[in-house]
Protein backbone atom coordinates (compact mmCIF):
# COMPACT_ATOMS: atom_id res chain seq x y z
CA UNK A 1 0.00 0.00 0.00
CA UNK A 2 1.29 3.25 -0.64
CA UNK A 3 0.74 6.49 1.62
CA UNK A 4 1.62 9.81 -0.19
CA UNK A 5 1.51 12.58 2.56
CA UNK A 6 -0.49 15.32 1.53
CA UNK A 7 0.64 19.50 1.54
CA UNK A 8 -2.96 20.34 2.78
CA UNK A 9 -3.36 19.52 6.18
CA UNK A 10 -4.29 23.01 8.22
CA UNK A 11 -2.18 25.54 9.74
CA UNK A 12 -0.16 24.14 12.76
CA UNK A 13 -0.40 25.65 16.11
CA UNK A 14 1.76 28.25 17.08
CA UNK A 15 5.39 26.84 18.94
CA UNK A 16 5.70 29.26 20.97
CA UNK A 17 2.55 28.16 23.05
CA UNK A 18 3.91 27.63 27.12
CA UNK A 19 3.89 24.34 28.58
CA UNK A 20 1.77 24.29 31.60
CA UNK A 21 4.28 23.65 34.13
CA UNK A 22 1.98 22.30 36.80
CA UNK A 23 3.16 21.11 40.67
CA UNK A 24 2.46 17.24 40.58
CA UNK A 25 -0.15 15.98 43.37
CA UNK A 26 0.68 14.32 46.64
CA UNK A 27 3.87 12.08 45.30
CA UNK A 28 2.79 8.36 46.37
CA UNK A 29 -0.93 9.69 47.29
CA UNK A 30 -3.94 6.46 47.50
CA UNK A 31 -6.27 8.81 46.64
CA UNK A 32 -8.44 7.98 44.06
CA UNK A 33 -7.23 9.62 40.78
CA UNK A 34 -9.32 11.56 38.42
CA UNK A 35 -9.19 13.19 34.95
CA UNK A 36 -7.93 16.73 36.42
CA UNK A 37 -5.82 14.68 39.38
CA UNK A 38 -2.54 13.29 37.57
CA UNK A 39 0.61 11.80 39.54
CA UNK A 40 4.20 12.45 38.45
CA UNK A 41 5.40 10.23 41.18
CA UNK A 42 9.10 7.76 41.24
CA UNK A 43 9.10 4.98 39.05
CA UNK A 44 11.29 3.40 41.73
CA UNK A 45 8.12 3.12 44.00
CA UNK A 46 5.74 2.37 40.99
CA UNK A 47 7.10 0.17 38.16
CA UNK A 48 6.39 -2.79 40.00
CA UNK A 49 3.11 -1.77 39.71
CA UNK A 50 3.28 -2.06 35.85
CA UNK A 51 6.09 -4.58 34.72
CA UNK A 52 8.24 -7.32 36.65
CA UNK A 53 11.24 -6.02 34.37
CA UNK A 54 11.12 -2.25 35.96
CA UNK A 55 14.56 -1.17 36.56
CA UNK A 56 13.57 -0.34 40.93
CA UNK A 57 17.48 0.34 41.83
CA UNK A 58 18.21 2.01 38.75
CA UNK A 59 18.55 5.52 39.39
CA UNK A 60 17.48 6.91 36.11
CA UNK A 61 13.61 5.67 36.35
CA UNK A 62 12.13 9.14 36.49
CA UNK A 63 8.65 9.72 36.14
CA UNK A 64 5.39 7.98 35.74
CA UNK A 65 2.12 9.45 34.53
CA UNK A 66 -1.03 8.24 35.70
CA UNK A 67 -4.41 8.66 34.81
CA UNK A 68 -7.48 7.61 36.58
CA UNK A 69 -10.96 8.22 36.46
CA UNK A 70 -13.26 8.23 39.15
CA UNK A 71 -16.79 8.97 38.12
CA UNK A 72 -16.54 6.83 34.80
CA UNK A 73 -15.79 3.41 34.60
CA UNK A 74 -12.84 2.60 32.77
CA UNK A 75 -13.09 -0.19 29.77
CA UNK A 76 -9.26 0.22 28.74
CA UNK A 77 -6.16 0.38 30.17
CA UNK A 78 -3.37 1.86 28.11
CA UNK A 79 0.30 1.16 28.93
CA UNK A 80 2.58 3.87 27.47
CA UNK A 81 6.59 3.07 28.04
CA UNK A 82 9.39 5.45 26.74
CA UNK A 83 12.62 7.08 27.35
CA UNK A 84 11.55 10.55 27.93
CA UNK A 85 11.92 10.79 31.42
CA UNK A 86 12.88 14.45 31.97
CA UNK A 87 10.54 16.93 33.78
CA UNK A 88 9.34 19.11 30.57
CA UNK A 89 9.18 16.04 28.33
CA UNK A 90 6.87 14.09 30.77
CA UNK A 91 4.81 17.42 31.42
CA UNK A 92 4.27 17.41 27.56
CA UNK A 93 3.31 13.77 27.80
CA UNK A 94 1.34 14.24 30.64
CA UNK A 95 -0.82 17.16 28.88
CA UNK A 96 -1.43 15.01 25.97
CA UNK A 97 -2.58 11.79 28.14
CA UNK A 98 -5.42 14.12 29.38
CA UNK A 99 -6.23 15.59 26.50
CA UNK A 100 -6.92 12.21 24.99
CA UNK A 101 -8.73 11.22 28.09
CA UNK A 102 -10.83 13.89 28.26
CA UNK A 103 -11.69 12.86 24.35
CA UNK A 104 -12.18 8.77 25.78
CA UNK A 105 -13.77 8.56 28.57
CA UNK A 106 -13.88 5.24 28.67
CA UNK A 107 -10.02 4.44 27.98
CA UNK A 108 -6.98 5.31 31.01
CA UNK A 109 -3.20 5.72 30.06
CA UNK A 110 -0.06 5.21 32.24
CA UNK A 111 2.88 6.20 30.77
CA UNK A 112 6.39 5.11 32.10
CA UNK A 113 9.83 6.61 31.32
CA UNK A 114 13.08 5.99 31.79
CA UNK A 115 16.92 6.55 30.59
CA UNK A 116 17.36 5.36 27.56
CA UNK A 117 20.20 2.52 27.40
CA UNK A 118 18.61 1.06 30.49
CA UNK A 119 15.12 1.51 28.93
CA UNK A 120 15.98 -0.92 25.74
CA UNK A 121 17.23 -3.65 28.05
CA UNK A 122 13.45 -3.36 29.73
CA UNK A 123 11.88 -3.08 26.64
CA UNK A 124 12.85 -5.95 25.40
CA UNK A 125 12.85 -8.20 28.29
CA UNK A 126 8.98 -7.36 28.75
CA UNK A 127 8.31 -7.96 24.69
CA UNK A 128 10.18 -11.20 25.02
CA UNK A 129 8.08 -12.45 27.81
CA UNK A 130 4.98 -11.58 26.53
CA UNK A 131 4.30 -8.89 28.82
CA UNK A 132 4.95 -5.44 26.82
CA UNK A 133 3.29 -2.46 26.96
CA UNK A 134 0.19 -1.71 24.69
CA UNK A 135 2.90 1.56 23.00
CA UNK A 136 6.23 2.25 23.41
CA UNK A 137 9.21 3.94 21.92
CA UNK A 138 11.97 2.63 19.55
CA UNK A 139 14.74 3.19 17.59
CA UNK A 140 16.61 2.13 14.40
CA UNK A 141 18.17 -1.11 15.63
CA UNK A 142 15.21 -2.10 17.87
CA UNK A 143 13.07 -1.84 14.98
CA UNK A 144 15.04 -4.24 12.51
CA UNK A 145 14.76 -6.38 15.58
CA UNK A 146 11.30 -6.18 16.67
CA UNK A 147 10.17 -6.13 13.13
CA UNK A 148 11.92 -9.52 12.96
CA UNK A 149 9.85 -11.16 16.08
CA UNK A 150 6.48 -9.88 15.36
CA UNK A 151 6.58 -7.37 18.12
CA UNK A 152 5.16 -4.42 16.15
CA UNK A 153 1.84 -3.28 14.47
CA UNK A 154 0.98 -1.99 10.87
CA UNK A 155 0.18 2.05 11.54
CA UNK A 156 -0.42 2.46 8.28
CA UNK A 157 -4.38 2.65 8.15
CA UNK A 158 -3.91 5.76 10.64
CA UNK A 159 -5.50 8.81 9.69
CA UNK A 160 -2.74 10.87 10.54
CA UNK A 161 0.46 9.16 8.48
CA UNK A 162 -0.59 11.69 5.70
CA UNK A 163 0.41 14.72 7.69
CA UNK A 164 4.27 13.75 8.05
CA UNK A 165 6.74 15.58 6.20
CA UNK A 166 8.56 13.81 3.11
CA UNK A 167 11.62 13.45 5.13
CA UNK A 168 9.86 12.03 8.16
CA UNK A 169 7.87 9.68 5.70
CA UNK A 170 10.51 8.48 3.56
CA UNK A 171 11.54 6.94 7.02
CA UNK A 172 8.80 5.62 7.77
CA UNK A 173 7.76 3.81 5.16
CA UNK A 174 11.48 2.13 4.21
CA UNK A 175 9.93 -0.97 3.73
CA UNK A 176 6.60 -0.73 2.77
CA UNK A 177 5.01 -1.20 6.39
CA UNK A 178 5.04 1.45 8.79
CA UNK A 179 5.59 -0.13 12.24
CA UNK A 180 5.99 3.19 13.75
CA UNK A 181 5.01 6.81 14.00
CA UNK A 182 7.50 9.56 15.03
CA UNK A 183 7.02 12.72 17.17
CA UNK A 184 10.19 14.64 16.17
CA UNK A 185 13.12 15.15 14.16
CA UNK A 186 16.34 15.32 16.77
CA UNK A 187 19.41 17.21 14.98
CA UNK A 188 22.71 16.63 16.33
CA UNK A 189 25.04 19.77 17.16
CA UNK A 190 27.92 21.45 18.03
CA UNK A 191 27.51 23.60 21.25
CA UNK A 192 29.35 26.87 20.90
CA UNK A 193 30.03 28.60 24.16
CA UNK A 194 30.06 32.35 22.48
CA UNK A 195 31.06 34.58 25.45
CA UNK A 196 34.74 32.03 25.37
CA UNK A 197 34.69 31.62 21.73
CA UNK A 198 34.62 35.58 21.63
CA UNK A 199 36.64 36.29 24.60
CA UNK A 200 40.08 34.80 22.48
CA UNK A 201 38.62 35.88 18.96
CA UNK A 202 37.42 32.50 17.50
CA UNK A 203 34.14 32.37 15.28
CA UNK A 204 31.94 29.67 15.73
CA UNK A 205 33.71 27.64 13.31
CA UNK A 206 31.88 26.23 9.93
CA UNK A 207 34.57 24.30 8.49
CA UNK A 208 37.15 21.24 9.65
CA UNK A 209 39.84 24.00 9.15
CA UNK A 210 38.00 26.31 11.46
CA UNK A 211 37.28 23.94 14.37
CA UNK A 212 40.76 22.09 14.20
CA UNK A 213 42.45 25.74 14.45
CA UNK A 214 39.59 26.78 17.27
CA UNK A 215 40.51 23.62 19.08
CA UNK A 216 44.55 23.94 18.92
CA UNK A 217 44.04 27.78 20.04
CA UNK A 218 42.32 26.52 23.49
CA UNK A 219 44.75 23.36 23.71
CA UNK A 220 47.61 25.61 23.91
CA UNK A 221 46.40 27.64 26.93
CA UNK A 222 46.10 24.21 28.67
CA UNK A 223 42.25 23.91 28.36
CA UNK A 224 40.49 21.13 26.69
CA UNK A 225 38.58 22.15 23.76
CA UNK A 226 35.44 19.61 23.69
CA UNK A 227 33.16 17.88 25.66
CA UNK A 228 31.72 14.29 24.18
CA UNK A 229 29.56 11.71 26.04
CA UNK A 230 30.07 8.29 25.72
CA UNK A 231 27.29 7.60 23.29
CA UNK A 232 26.58 9.74 20.63
CA UNK A 233 28.41 12.48 19.86
CA UNK A 234 31.71 11.11 18.20
CA UNK A 235 29.43 8.46 16.17
CA UNK A 236 27.22 11.29 15.06
CA UNK A 237 30.47 13.51 14.48
CA UNK A 238 31.88 10.23 12.44
CA UNK A 239 28.31 9.58 10.35
CA UNK A 240 28.13 13.00 9.03
CA UNK A 241 31.64 13.37 7.89
CA UNK A 242 31.89 9.81 6.33
CA UNK A 243 28.08 10.15 4.81
CA UNK A 244 27.93 13.81 4.15
CA UNK A 245 28.76 12.98 0.35
CA UNK A 246 26.07 10.14 -0.24
CA UNK A 247 23.29 12.54 0.82
CA UNK A 248 24.44 15.56 -1.13
CA UNK A 249 24.28 13.31 -4.42
CA UNK A 250 21.89 13.37 -6.68
CA UNK A 251 21.37 9.58 -6.92
CA UNK A 252 20.75 10.12 -2.96
CA UNK A 253 18.22 6.94 -2.74
CA UNK A 254 20.36 4.45 -4.63
CA UNK A 255 23.75 5.02 -3.28
CA UNK A 256 21.80 4.51 0.63
CA UNK A 257 20.17 1.26 -1.34
CA UNK A 258 23.56 -0.01 -1.99
CA UNK A 259 25.22 0.71 1.30
CA UNK A 260 21.92 -0.90 2.84
CA UNK A 261 22.79 -4.11 1.14
CA UNK A 262 27.02 -4.38 1.87
CA UNK A 263 28.55 -4.06 5.14
CA UNK A 264 31.80 -3.92 3.72
CA UNK A 265 30.63 -0.38 1.66
CA UNK A 266 28.94 0.93 4.49
CA UNK A 267 31.79 0.40 6.58
CA UNK A 268 34.27 1.88 4.05
CA UNK A 269 32.19 4.76 3.83
CA UNK A 270 32.63 5.85 7.10
CA UNK A 271 36.52 5.25 7.21
CA UNK A 272 36.62 9.12 6.81
CA UNK A 273 34.14 9.22 9.98
CA UNK A 274 36.42 7.16 12.25
CA UNK A 275 40.03 8.78 11.09
CA UNK A 276 38.55 12.34 12.32
CA UNK A 277 37.42 10.77 15.62
CA UNK A 278 40.63 8.97 15.78
CA UNK A 279 42.36 12.26 14.77
CA UNK A 280 40.25 13.94 17.57
CA UNK A 281 41.34 11.95 20.54
CA UNK A 282 45.21 11.73 19.29
CA UNK A 283 45.53 15.71 19.33
CA UNK A 284 43.79 15.76 22.46
CA UNK A 285 40.58 17.75 21.98
CA UNK A 286 38.87 15.21 24.08
CA UNK A 287 39.30 13.97 27.05
CA UNK A 288 39.37 10.18 25.68
CA UNK A 289 39.32 8.99 29.65
CA UNK A 290 36.50 11.49 31.07
CA UNK A 291 34.16 10.85 27.27
CA UNK A 292 33.92 7.26 28.20
CA UNK A 293 32.47 8.04 31.70
CA UNK A 294 30.55 10.62 30.34
CA UNK A 295 27.04 9.52 30.49
CA UNK A 296 24.65 11.07 27.84
CA UNK A 297 22.51 14.66 28.57
CA UNK A 298 23.90 14.45 32.04
CA UNK A 299 27.43 14.48 32.96
CA UNK A 300 28.37 16.43 29.32
CA UNK A 301 25.98 18.92 30.41
CA UNK A 302 27.37 18.94 33.69
CA UNK A 303 30.87 19.68 32.45
CA UNK A 304 29.73 22.40 29.58
CA UNK A 305 27.48 24.22 31.87
CA UNK A 306 30.03 25.22 34.16
CA UNK A 307 31.17 27.20 30.87
CA UNK A 308 35.25 26.41 31.09
CA UNK A 309 34.78 24.48 27.81
CA UNK A 310 34.13 26.09 24.20
CA UNK A 311 32.26 23.49 22.57
CA UNK A 312 30.53 20.53 22.79
CA UNK A 313 28.67 17.45 20.51
CA UNK A 314 25.15 16.08 21.45
CA UNK A 315 21.60 16.79 20.69
CA UNK A 316 19.89 20.16 20.40
CA UNK A 317 17.19 18.52 22.80
CA UNK A 318 19.65 19.35 25.74
CA UNK A 319 19.65 22.71 24.98
CA UNK A 320 16.71 23.41 27.82
CA UNK A 321 18.56 21.56 30.27
CA UNK A 322 21.50 23.51 29.77
CA UNK A 323 19.56 26.68 29.83
CA UNK A 324 17.68 25.60 33.66
CA UNK A 325 21.45 24.50 34.32
CA UNK A 326 23.08 27.83 33.28
CA UNK A 327 21.15 30.52 32.84
CA UNK A 328 24.10 33.11 32.29
CA UNK A 329 25.94 30.98 29.87
CA UNK A 330 25.71 32.61 25.86
CA UNK A 331 26.03 29.52 23.39
CA UNK A 332 24.65 28.07 20.28
CA UNK A 333 24.04 25.43 18.28
CA UNK A 334 25.78 24.51 14.90
CA UNK A 335 26.18 22.04 12.43
CA UNK A 336 28.91 19.95 12.45
CA UNK A 337 32.31 21.41 10.98
CA UNK A 338 33.32 18.45 9.77
CA UNK A 339 34.11 19.00 5.81
CA UNK A 340 36.49 21.92 3.63
CA UNK A 341 33.97 23.91 3.07
CA UNK A 342 30.84 23.72 4.96
CA UNK A 343 29.14 22.09 8.08
CA UNK A 344 26.99 19.23 8.27
CA UNK A 345 23.87 18.84 9.91
CA UNK A 346 23.01 14.96 11.44
CA UNK A 347 19.31 14.21 11.89
CA UNK A 348 16.95 11.23 13.30
CA UNK A 349 13.14 11.41 12.55
CA UNK A 350 12.97 10.41 16.14
CA UNK A 351 11.00 8.91 19.44
CA UNK A 352 9.30 6.93 17.26
CA UNK A 353 6.07 5.11 18.70
CA UNK A 354 4.82 1.92 18.00
CA UNK A 355 2.18 -0.14 18.96
CA UNK A 356 2.51 -3.51 20.58
CA UNK A 357 0.91 -6.48 17.85
CA UNK A 358 0.57 -8.83 20.25
CA UNK A 359 -1.18 -6.70 23.05
CA UNK A 360 -4.13 -6.75 24.41
CA UNK A 361 -5.64 -3.38 23.42
CA UNK A 362 -4.31 -3.27 20.02
CA UNK A 363 -7.03 -0.86 18.22
CA UNK A 364 -7.28 1.23 21.10
CA UNK A 365 -3.34 1.51 21.38
CA UNK A 366 -3.08 2.80 17.39
CA UNK A 367 -6.58 4.90 18.53
CA UNK A 368 -3.91 6.65 20.77
CA UNK A 369 -0.97 6.70 18.38
CA UNK A 370 -3.36 8.69 16.12
CA UNK A 371 -4.26 10.94 18.60
CA UNK A 372 -0.09 11.17 19.65
CA UNK A 373 0.56 12.37 16.53
CA UNK A 374 -2.31 14.87 15.42
CA UNK A 375 -1.11 18.67 14.97
CA UNK A 376 -1.78 19.98 17.82
CA UNK A 377 -0.32 17.16 19.69
CA UNK A 378 2.82 16.48 18.09
CA UNK A 379 3.87 20.05 17.70
CA UNK A 380 3.39 20.41 21.67
CA UNK A 381 5.78 17.39 22.04
CA UNK A 382 8.12 17.97 19.40
CA UNK A 383 8.87 21.82 21.14
CA UNK A 384 9.12 20.62 24.41
CA UNK A 385 12.41 18.22 22.75
CA UNK A 386 13.76 20.84 21.48
CA UNK A 387 13.23 19.22 18.31
CA UNK A 388 12.08 19.74 14.89
CA UNK A 389 8.08 18.80 13.75
CA UNK A 390 7.96 15.64 11.53
CA UNK A 391 4.95 17.00 9.92
CA UNK A 392 5.08 19.05 6.77
CA UNK A 393 7.16 22.28 6.90
CA UNK A 394 9.19 20.49 9.57
CA UNK A 395 8.77 23.33 12.40
CA UNK A 396 11.81 24.37 14.08
CA UNK A 397 12.19 24.85 17.96
CA UNK A 398 11.35 27.85 19.56
CA UNK A 399 14.58 27.87 21.37
CA UNK A 400 17.33 31.02 19.40
CA UNK A 401 20.28 29.08 20.72
CA UNK A 402 18.87 26.20 18.19
CA UNK A 403 18.32 28.82 14.79
CA UNK A 404 21.86 28.01 12.93
CA UNK A 405 20.66 24.34 12.75
CA UNK A 406 17.30 25.73 11.68
CA UNK A 407 18.93 27.40 8.87
CA UNK A 408 20.87 24.53 7.98
CA UNK A 409 18.26 21.78 8.03
CA UNK A 410 16.48 23.70 5.06
CA UNK A 411 19.42 22.90 3.16
CA UNK A 412 19.34 19.40 3.59
CA UNK A 413 20.62 17.35 6.25
CA UNK A 414 22.52 13.57 7.21
CA UNK A 415 19.96 11.08 8.35
CA UNK A 416 21.98 9.43 11.23
CA UNK A 417 19.67 6.30 11.79
CA UNK A 418 18.23 6.22 8.21
CA UNK A 419 15.39 3.54 8.01
CA UNK A 420 16.17 2.69 4.59
CA UNK A 421 19.80 1.14 5.79
CA UNK A 422 18.88 -2.32 6.85
CA UNK A 423 21.83 -2.63 9.11
CA UNK A 424 22.50 -1.91 12.73
CA UNK A 425 24.70 0.91 12.27
CA UNK A 426 23.27 3.22 14.99
CA UNK A 427 24.97 0.65 17.68
CA UNK A 428 27.49 -0.96 15.86
CA UNK A 429 28.93 2.55 15.29
CA UNK A 430 29.10 3.11 18.66
CA UNK A 431 31.00 0.39 19.68
CA UNK A 432 33.68 1.33 17.27
CA UNK A 433 34.26 4.92 18.44
CA UNK A 434 33.93 3.91 21.58
CA UNK A 435 37.44 1.43 20.81
CA UNK A 436 38.80 4.50 19.11
CA UNK A 437 38.46 6.37 22.97
CA UNK A 438 40.00 3.12 24.44
CA UNK A 439 43.28 3.76 21.87
CA UNK A 440 42.35 1.81 18.77
CA UNK A 441 43.11 3.14 15.22
CA UNK A 442 40.74 4.48 12.87
CA UNK A 443 41.64 0.93 10.61
CA UNK A 444 40.73 -1.46 13.65
CA UNK A 445 37.71 0.16 14.42
CA UNK A 446 36.90 0.06 10.57
CA UNK A 447 37.40 -3.74 11.25
CA UNK A 448 35.42 -4.24 14.24
CA UNK A 449 32.47 -2.09 12.46
CA UNK A 450 32.52 -4.27 9.16
CA UNK A 451 32.22 -7.38 11.44
CA UNK A 452 29.24 -6.14 13.77
CA UNK A 453 27.51 -5.11 10.27
CA UNK A 454 28.23 -8.01 9.20
CA UNK A 455 26.61 -9.66 11.91
CA UNK A 456 23.46 -7.49 11.87
CA UNK A 457 23.28 -8.39 8.24
CA UNK A 458 23.53 -12.40 9.10
CA UNK A 459 20.95 -12.01 11.40
CA UNK A 460 18.34 -11.07 9.58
Amino acid sequence: MTHTPSNDWGTLPSRGAALRAEAPAETGSALPLTRRRFLAVSAVGLATAFSPFALPGCSTSKNIVVGETADVEVDTRLTFFGFKYESINVMAIEDILRDFMDAHPNVSVSYEGIKSRPYYEALVKRLDSGTGDDVFMIDHDTALSFEKKGYLADLAGLPTISTFSRLAFDQMDAEGTILYVPTSISAFGLYCNTGLLAAHGIDAPRTLAEFERACDAFLAEGVTPLVANNDISLKTLAIARGMAEVYAADNVRERVAALSADPDALAAQLRPGLELVERIVKRGYVDAGMALETEKTSDDLDQFATGSYPFMLTGAWASVRVHDMAPDLAYEVHPYPVLEDRPVLVVNVDTRVSVNANGAHVEEAKEFAAFLTQPSAIERFANSQCSFSPLEGNAAPDDASLQPLAGAFAAGAVVGSDDNILLPVWGALRQSVVSLLEGATAAQAEGQLRSLLAEGADAS
